[in-house]
């Protein structure tokens, strides 16, 4: 596998970074990420990983539940071997619902660390809560899970903790231990915005992430959407992210083609207008593209 960088995805790069978001730990974390789920443990895996930072993305999002963990690490690792610094790459994983609870929490991440062939992780989060309708401990179940995040923290092995899927009701406990979510990975898009819940989270101090930009591609095909693009001379798919990004969420698109990688970077060049901003979020009355995935149900 050849990996060359160019000096314009070096510059892309620069930019995401720059641009990002501080956690309130002082580390920052870009302002796009790049999406791995559903990528199947194979080379095409590998290389799609490997496009993607040589694009220009520098967060790489995986989970232990995408079951492709040693793929995305060889395509990391190739990147390395030509060039692009460990520390310029921010890579995450989750533990999955059913390894909740202290030590199956520390056993995943360190089979997540191994798989990934890393030396340590940059962010992890807990994939999706317990909720009451399928733990009857779920609480004291979440911070256990909780507790073995911040242990791994502390002692280093990764540089930042937080959350996935977390509704009020389920950080509400975590937000009185020692240390904080400092993310809370959401589904956030035109139609399914999640406005208040992005808003509490931020006033926590906490940085969001929104996974499915595109509503598994059915808001790509909206009329509303569409338009706007066609006003900016840009695609449905730049509209979605520079949506998220006014929503000072981080988006985390996923293609295995290596020119829609390039040409979904280009919407950090796009404003949308207050106008526009108020058509895309006007979308969430009819949750267009909602994933029907609701963590207590």
């Amino acid at each position: 596998m050849v990996v060359t960088v160019s000096d314009e995805s070096k510059d892309i790069a620069r930019a995401n970074r720059s641009a990002g978001y501080k956690l309130r730990n002082g580390i920052s974390m870009p302002v796009v990420g790049y999406g791995t789920w559903a990528l199947p443990d194979s080379p095409e895996c590998a290389k799609a990983v490997c496009d993607a930072i040589r694009a220009g993305y520098r967060l790489i999002d995986g989970a232990a539940f995408y079951k492709n963990e040693r793929s995305v690490g060889k395509g990391i690792r190739a990147a390395i071997s030509q060039g692009v610094a460990r520390s310029e790459l921010f890579v995450t994983s989750k533990v999955w619902v059913e390894n909740l609870g202290y030590q199956n929490t520390m056993d995943s991440f360190f089979k997540s660390l191994n798989d990934l062939e890393l030396d340590y992780l940059d962010l992890y989060l807990i994939h999706w809560p317990a909720s009451p309708n399928k733990h009857p401990n779920w609480l004291d179940l979440n911070c256990a899970t909780w507790r073995a995040m911040v242990e791994l923290y502390e002692e280093g092995y990764v540089r930042a903790i937080g959350v996935s899927n977390f509704l009020p009701h389920h950080l509400e406990k975590l937000l009185s231990f020692r240390v904080t979510p400092m993310v809370n990975q959401l589904e956030v898009h035109p139609g399914y915005s999640q406005r208040a819940l992005v808003t509490l989270c931020q006033e926590h101090g906490i940085v969001v992430e929104g996974w499915s930009p595109f509503g598994r591609g059915a808001v790509l095909q909206d009329a509303t959407i569409n338009a706007i693009a066609d006003a900016h001379e840009c695609t449905a798919a730049q509209v979605c992210l520079a949506f998220c990004r006014q929503l000072k969420v981080i988006p985390l698109p996923k293609s295995s083609a290596s020119n829609r990688m390039v040409s979904n970077l280009d919407f950090l060049d796009i404003t949308l207008s207050t106008a526009e901003m108020g058509q895309l979020l006007a979308l969430d009355d009819i949750k267009l593209g909602y994933s029907r995935e609701h963590p207590d149900r």
